[in-house]
């Protein structure tokens, strides 16, 4: 068994559905990502706009680095919800850590078996929030191929996957990379679904109209305007893969939460205890709290 099928198996006995690999360098779609950072579409997410040299090449994240290992994990395509009906976004998991953490510890067997055949090398795990462009790198390594909807779809099981990344500068044997080809086809599901018109065209996304970015990143409350265009879901958006052919039960949902009345009753010392190490703790309860008074436009009266 060659090296890099090593790799390959002991990350699939570790639960990551797609283990790809590529060498170091300017990945796909870096120009259109720095034409998109020119046309100001990140919103108020100022660290994208900063660190897009970063991007260039992963060689500039972890110097030297040679080989990237590209890793897709799933999460279930079920709706956490409260009793009272209003979800959130699936990759929350409100009731596990957040996702950075968790995958990170994941995939450190992976350093190992690196490290242990290549001794004096350095590796890198990567997830999400590095400078990176993951969806690039995952596609350049062929586990998947970019959708309308700008998501990594992983043919088979659909786009609710988080992404990432070992970096190394061990040089060993990858087979040659075979990006898939976009099978969208004539498919613009997404595109007429997005409730903001955030996604303005196909692979077009403007940041700053995005639910997933006006919920979770965007400091302070959400307008009347934006809370009407929620439905009921107060973190996050999943409108654009719900639509989506490659996606299945798109309507399944899991009471996984606390009703609306907990929420807005909860303080800080409680929140913490409950969801402060999950991907609720990004945005904090104030800003949750705020979200679930635009989605419920005032149903719910005000409360600490």
């Amino acid at each position: 068994m060659s090296f890099h099928e090593r790799v390959s198996e002991l990350g699939r006995d570790l639960g990551f559905i797609a283990v790809g690999f590529c060498r170091s360098g300017p990945p796909p779609f870096l120009a259109e990502y720095n034409r998109w950072i020119d046309a100001g579409k990140y919103g108020e997410m100022r660290w994208l706009r900063d660190h897009r040299y970063l991007k260039a090449d992963p060689g500039k994240v972890l110097e030297g680095c040679t080989t990237v290992v590209t890793l897709a994990y799933p999460y279930p395509s079920e709706k956490p919800c409260t009793p009272d009906g209003l979800t959130t976004a699936r990759y929350t998991r409100p009731l596990e850590s957040d996702y950075h953490e968790t995958i990170k510890t994941m995939a450190r067997p992976l350093l190992s078996i690196i490290s242990e055949k290549y001794p004096g090398d350095r590796s890198r795990i990567c997830v999400d929030s590095a400078p990176v462009l993951e969806r690039g790198l995952a596609y350049a390594s062929g586990i998947g191929f970019i959708g309308k909807n700008n998501m990594l779809i992983r043919p088979g099981h659909g786009s609710y996957l988080f992404l990432a990344e070992v970096l190394t500068t061990a040089l060993f044997p990858i087979p040659a990379p075979k990006p898939l080809v976009t099978a969208c086809g004539t498919c613009s599901r997404c595109v007429e679904a997005c409730p903001t018109g955030a996604l303005e065209r196909p692979f077009s996304l403007d940041a700053g109209k995005c639910l997933s970015y006006l919920t979770i990143e965007k400091e302070g409350p959400i307008d009347d305007e934006a809370g009407k265009r929620m439905a009921d879901c107060f973190f996050g958006c999943d409108v654009c893969q719900e639509v989506c052919p490659f996606n299945s039960n798109p309507r399944e949902r899991t009471e996984s939460l606390p009703s609306v009345d907990t929420f807005l009753r909860m303080d800080q010392e409680v929140f913490k205890t409950r969801f402060g190490k999950s991907a609720f703790a990004r945005a904090g309860l104030d800003k949750i709290k705020g979200n679930i008074r635009a989605v419920t436009q005032g149903a719910f009266p005000q409360m600490p």
